[in-house]
């Protein structure tokens, strides 16, 4: 048969249907291709080109709102019904569905969320994020939903792995009560409260913990009126393993001001209030953090679980020099790219002063200060929580002030005002910056040492013989509190050392 007589045969076909039948058609048939894996195919690129064009659609009218959902809910392997009068859409799992109430032409009235044998809960998150279109969002959460319920098991299973999780969240919540004020605010709150700064699960949002923010972070939330930096975050959830381990079915504190030291008196995880179940509850971070292996050890000693592979998971199960990772992070989180790992000089401005050069030394092979880039932590009670998030803030702490020396800058010219530095690491968590004496032709050394994420000794050493830099070791320490940035820190003794020269 000829192309015309087939198209003719077409036209002859489709004539007498109305315009929106074959609409929907062609939508059916997008969505049978998209539903397939995009693959190396000649086709692969033109799927992949028609997914994002699907996706990116200013849907205007009910019925597009509505294929768009559609499309969206069974790429993330879920069912989707609609209402027999066409504005309901229903997303549907085993274990919860979502309800989408939409108007003639096409906004959200209203979004509903019900877990399994729950009443269904109006989730204003949920809402906000169709109203304004931004439908991966709306995907994310409905990965996030799928993978709470990611258990081996039947439903029976996995509806105790959720009542676990809330078990959790509802002791998380009472510890952060703690010590808490009327007038504590968010920052003080993330840096000391024994859980961070925690925002319970709201609709399909999940729980998070905000407990790291850096002093810049802080300034420039104060000079961006109205506006809220987030500091480094952990989300809270709950993910089936292969093993069977322990987990409380209902909360563990009786009262939190019974215990000693502030601390909550937890119940004893006995049979009735506690199950074996094929999961674990889990501290997820939305980038890897760089973390050294003593750190990674005292997590495994907190929590009791010491296997890598089905623990703490581990970028390649591979351990690697911890300075490498962090500028590796670094630069990743500055750039958008994972630029070489070789780089190890980085050029830093500032204003009032000339530019800083800054060799980062990973160390000698010998050397023990390894790391991992860790991406969840797995743990089984509750009452390991606050210790993790310390060891969690020193890390971070630790990890910004490296990174401060980091940067994507270049310099091709030849610049003789350049001033440069080495950062040297030691055991644990405290390194060496080594610079020229401005005034002698010798080295002089400063070692900062971070006890925890809020103290920090500081010590300058400088030959015997050469002038003093007028710099105490308290006023070091006072400024590395203050800016927790190496460059900052290193233009401060320079400056406080010019003044002596010029005295002088």
């Amino acid at each position: 048969i000829s192309t015309n007589a087939l198209m003719e045969q077409l036209r002859l076909k489709y004539q007498q249907r109305p315009w929106t039948e074959t609409l929907k058609l062609v939508y059916f048939c997008m969505d049978n291709h998209l539903r397939k894996p995009v693959s190396n195919a000649p086709d692969g690129l033109l799927l992949s080109c028609m997914e994002k064009i699907e996706r990116t659609i200013n849907a205007k009218s009910m019925f597009s709102v509505m294929n768009t959902l559609e499309l969206l809910s069974r790429q993330k392997g879920l069912t989707v019904h609609v209402s027999p009068s066409g504005t309901a859409c229903y997303i549907t799992s085993m274990m919860f569905y979502v309800e989408i109430q939409l108007e003639k032409n096409g906004d959200v009235m209203d979004v509903k969320l019900a877990h399994f044998e729950e009443a269904p809960v109006v989730c204003d998150d949920l809402v906000q994020l169709l109203r304004m279109k931004n439908y991966d969002a709306f995907g994310k959460i409905l990965e996030d939903l799928s993978n709470m319920y990611q258990i081996p098991g039947n439903s029976k299973m996995k509806a105790k792995g959720y009542l676990a999780l809330q078990a959790l969240e509802k002791d998380l919540y009472s510890m952060s009560l703690l010590d808490r004020t009327q007038d504590l605010n968010r920052v003080t709150e993330v840096l000391n409260g024994k859980v961070g700064h925690l925002v319970p699960r709201i609709g399909g949002t999940p729980m998070n913990i905000e407990f790291y923010i850096s002093p810049y972070q802080v300034l420039e939330a104060e000079l961006s009126h109205g506006s809220q930096v987030c500091g480094t975050k952990t989300v809270v959830t709950v993910e089936g393993t292969d093993t069977l381990h322990k987990l409380p079915l209902s909360p563990l504190i009786v009262d939190p001001q019974t215990g000693e030291d502030s601390n909550p008196a937890f119940l004893q995880l006995t049979d009735e209030l506690s199950m074996d179940l094929p999961a674990l509850f889990v501290l997820k971070f939305h980038q890897p953090v760089p973390m050294s292996s003593s750190s990674i050890e005292e997590i495994q000693r907190l929590t009791g679980i010491n296997d890598l592979v089905s623990g703490i998971q581990i970028s390649d199960l591979k351990l690697a020099p911890l300075y490498e990772l962090i500028v590796r992070s670094t630069l990743k989180e500055k750039c958008s790219e994972d630029l070489s790992t070789n780089k190890s000089c980085f050029f830093v401005s500032l204003p009032d002063c000339p530019k800083h050069c800054y060799f980062i030394n990973n160390g000698s092979e010998k050397s023990d200060l390894t790391g991992a880039l860790v991406s969840k932590i797995p743990f089984t009670h509750p009452k390991c929580v606050p210790s993790v998030i310390e060891i969690l803030r020193h890390q971070v702490a630790y990890n910004t002030l490296i990174s401060s020396c980091v940067s994507e800058k270049h310099i091709k010219e030849d610049d003789s005002e350049l001033l440069y530095f080495e950062v040297v690491p030691h055991k644990n968590t405290s390194f060496s910056v080594f610079f020229l004496h401005p005034v002698k032709e010798n080295l002089a050394c400063v070692v900062i040492d971070l006890i925890t994420s809020r103290e920090v000794q500081c010590h300058l050493y400088l030959n015997p013989q050469d002038p003093t830099l007028n710099s105490s070791d308290d006023f070091i320490a006072r400024a590395v509190k203050r800016c927790m940035s190496v460059p900052v820190v290193m233009r401060a003794v320079l400056r406080n050392a010019a003044k002596v020269k010029a005295d002088s």
